[in-house]
């Protein structure tokens, strides 16, 4: 392969993981989900638990990783540098079948990160719900350490959480230290820090996918749960006019917008990162100097700083991420 490769959009391959809690909804995607309880999509990865792969173009077949190791910041932009030298951030559809483990997650100054492990601030926007579809997300007022200790060893944790009701086109900003979860019936996008580090407070006392409970990180999840707040936001974007972008999150990790797409959008790459393209709805096509792409829901795209000039067409729902 020449050793010139001319920037362009890549659309990635994903890692399918099994979750306990997982179902069959990517399937909607036109994805070759493998069999099982398929939880989760790693849609753009470079982590030792999941690396993606390009389907298009030159790169074909090459994993995040290589091209990471390759291209580095003349492809990725010079503020891609993350604290473990991988590719910063982690994108995931996540199909939520059942209810996943209330759960927290450190930041990246916690004394118990496991080794090359970054903390993790995340977002999700909501890109499917049922009726009555919920998410667990913060603490009731004045839940501190002890009450909430305490609530755990009495059994009675869900005492201690807020309960919210979600609808599509809902997001929510998730700082590390909030105390999460999402529930039944939800198909989420997920940007986020790349860590897959996790410390669950409650799993329902329901056995894994091995039939064994799944372990629970108490110390390290009273630990690490901010309890005055860590800044957690959520906001509809129902409403959202074609051609402006709507900021959905901004944090010290990544800023995400949502734009709505209705005929040819010009856009253009910042010169100093890369830009995720996340199609929650509809179908459409990223154009640019040298070629065209189709794009539709479900599909993840990786453009290089370099790219420049791009144009959005068609009809479509579109996040859009990039580095502060």
């Amino acid at each position: 392969m020449s050793q010139a490769v001319k920037p362009y959009p890549l659309h990635f391959k994903p890692e399918f993981k099994e979750r306990v809690w997982g179902g069959r909804a990517l399937e909607q995607f036109g994805y070759d989900v493998p069999p099982g309880h398929i939880g989760e999509g790693w849609m753009i990865a470079d982590h030792p638990n999941g690396v993606s792969h390009v389907l298009n173009g030159e790169l074909a077949g090459q994993g995040l990783d290589a091209i990471r190791e390759r291209f580095g910041a003349s492809w990725l932009g010079e503020k891609a540098q993350s604290g473990n030298g991988r590719f910063p951030l982690l994108i995931k559809l996540l199909d939520c079948n059942d209810d996943l483990s209330v759960q927290v997650h450190p930041n990246d100054h916690y004394a118990g990160l496991p080794k090359g492990e970054l903390g993790k601030t995340e977002m999700w926007y909501v890109m499917d719900a049922k009726p009555d579809a919920k998410i667990i997300y913060g603490l009731q007022p004045g839940v501190d350490r002890a009450s909430m200790a305490q609530a755990i060893e009495e059994g009675r944790i869900m005492d201690t959480l807020q309960v919210v009701s979600v609808k599509a086109g809902d997001t929510f900003y998730i700082p590390a230290g909030t105390v999460h979860a999402l529930c039944a019936g939800v198909l989420v996008a997920e940007i986020q820090q790349n860590s897959d580090t996790t410390y669950r407070l409650y799993d329902y006392d329901r056995p894994g996918l091995d039939g064994k409970p799944r372990e629970l990180h108490i110390e390290d999840s009273l630990n690490v749960t901010d309890y005055t707040g860590a800044g957690a936001s959520r906001m509809s974007t129902a409403g959202t006019p074609a051609g402006t972008w709507l900021t959905l999150a901004e944090s010290p990790y990544f800023v995400t917008d949502k734009g709505v797409v209705r005929g040819a959008w010009p856009q253009e790459t910042p010169a100093d990162s890369f830009v995720v393209l996340i199609v929650a709805e509809g179908a459409g096509s990223i154009g640019w100097a040298d070629g065209r792409l189709d794009a539709k829901a479900g599909d993840c795209f990786l453009l290089p700083a370099p790219l420049g000039a791009y144009t959005l067409d068609g009809e479509m729902t579109v996040l859009r991420s990039r580095l502060p």
